[in-house]
């Protein structure tokens, strides 16, 4: 296990990254972040120089959903389907890049339990092989991930506050 500020990283198989990070904020708050392109917008892929310039959300079972982050390169695109819509519980999503980075598509879990007013949220990347997991692995999608969970304890300590 390593651990990037306080978001802990585990992988559970061959295939599979698992990051875990607890927020000061209700579990519901902290869904409505995942999934309300009003908040996702916030915290999601921000940083310096670049922007969240599309951010499209079909949240049902079968419905898509579409990102593009803009920055000095150009665009970063990718989307995917819901698979399962369980709020404010869980959320079962495939993910693919509009420019492969890695090989295949990959499934992402996110599984949110509330203990004493804090949200406990367990993700789940599973890849099509283990060279695209170990590739993602080595990509710095550790401090990526690390910095997107920091905007977003920022997001949220800002919702909790109205």
């Amino acid at each position: 296990m390593t651990t990037a500020g306080t978001m802990q990283i585990t992988l559970p198989s061959d295939r599979e990254i698992a990051m875990t990070r607890t927020f000061n904020a209700p579990r519901s708050l902290v869904w409505d972040a995942w999934t309300k392109p009003e908040l996702l917008k916030r915290w999601m892929g921000v940083r310096n120089d670049w922007t969240f310039a599309v951010c499209e959300i079909d949240l049902r079972v079968g419905g898509a959903y579409r990102f593009v982050w803009r920055g000095p390169e150009g665009d970063m695109g990718m989307g995917g389907i819901y698979s399962e819509v369980a709020p404010p519980e869980r959320l079962v999503s495939t993910e693919k890049f509009d420019h492969a980075w890695y090989p295949g598509e990959a499934t992402n879990e996110i599984v949110l339990l509330e203990r004493e007013g804090k949200t406990v949220c367990a993700t789940i990347v599973r890849y099509e092989s283990k060279e695209a997991r170990d590739g993602v692995l080595q990509s710095g999608m550790d401090q990526g991930m690390s910095e997107g969970f920091d905007k977003l304890d920022e997001v949220l300590a800002a919702e909790v506050q109205k």
